[in-house]
């Protein structure tokens, strides 16, 4: 499940505060999103994730030491780079799925899905810390995490969802696709993830992820309308 952020980091201490406020969101994020994908893959009939112990919320197991951590350390000192990470992969026989085609687009949701639902969750907690209006710096401390768990999840979610293979939303086009037209688009998953580095850093994802999160976006704060109404 791969993972961006164009933020920009001049200082020791900016860097400082941006892994503060956003360690837990992200190790949140990937964990359930990876969980999800075994979840479901267990569900429709595979279950070589869960075998191998990756249907769990142990952060441990979904963390990739290179790309989760040491490439976007690296990335966050090169001036002018972008943010890029990734988590390990989830396993998947999608051979052993009920009915392979059409259960890889359920599987592929699944890590989105989860995404948005974790979306929600932060935005109900922002909204009570801002219903408690605390002025201590625990508080505003807290409050920017919440901040920071909606957007990383909202990221998430578009990116992940992006339909090229290997992001889930190839799996989703594949599974959807004619079986003839699927399989000539399958070809591209050797080069997927060079297609979307390029489309990173030219900025050309963006025309894809604003539009998606700002959609999302719209889907959460409807979601959590009732708690605003309640709290505050």
């Amino acid at each position: 499940m791969p993972f961006l952020s164009s933020d920009k980091i001049t200082t020791m201490d900016e860097l400082i505060q941006k892994i503060a406020v956003y360690a837990l969101p992200v190790i949140f994020a990937i964990t359930l999103h990876e969980a999800a994908h075994a979840f479901a893959a267990k569900y429709f009939g595979d279950a070589t994730a869960y075998l191998q112990g990756r249907m769990s919320l142990n952060p441990v197991k979904h963390i990739d030491p290179f790309g989760t951590i040491i490439i976007p350390l690296v990335l966050l000192f090169l001036p002018g780079s972008f943010l890029f990470g990734y988590a390990k992969p989830v396993p998947i026989d999608f051979g052993r799925l009920r009915k392979p085609k059409r259960d890889m687009a359920w599987v592929a949701l699944a890590g989105p899905m989860a995404n948005l639902v974790m979306a929600v969750m932060w935005q109900i907690l922002l909204i009570v810390l801002l219903a408690l209006n605390s002025d201590a710096d625990i508080a505003q401390f807290f409050l920017q995490v919440a901040q920071a768990g909606v957007f990383t999840n909202l990221l998430i979610f578009a990116f992940n969802l992006f339909p090229i293979p290997p992001l889930d939303g190839g799996r989703v086009l594949f599974s959807i696709l004619p079986n003839k037209q699927a399989y000539q688009f399958a070809r591209l998953e050797p080069y997927g993830f060079f297609i979307v580095l390029a489309l990173v850093y030219f900025q050309v994802l963006n025309f894809w992820m604003a539009p998606v999160m700002y959609v999302a976006n719209i889907a959460v704060q409807l979601l959590v309308f009732p708690f605003k109404f309640i709290l505050i």
